[in-house]
């Protein structure tokens, strides 16, 4: 999935570092999306548990785009898809 497509799924995303990866740890996540812009100390957390866990992860061009297609008015360093 594309991540323009995020907000027709707003019932299932989760938003910010700290529940993108509290989720992760507890099985919850499909999909993670990754802001290019954000501070790569942090997102790097979330990249190298997605690549132990096998979750499919996508960079997006910036904070701002990604927190748009969350359907947020600020920008988003991660947002992530809870399984169906």
């Amino acid at each position: 999935m594309s991540y323009e497509q995020l907000t027709q799924i707003q019932s299932r995303i989760i938003i910010g570092i700290k529940q993108t990866l509290r989720a992760m740890k507890n099985g919850e996540i499909s999909e993670v999306y990754i802001a290019e812009d954000a501070d790569h100390h942090i997102t790097n957390q979330v990249i190298e548990l997605a690549e132990e866990q096998s979750i499919p992860y996508t960079s997006v061009p910036s904070k701002k785009d990604l927190g748009i297609a969350c359907g947020i008015d600020v920008g988003t360093s991660t947002a992530a898809v809870k399984h169906e």
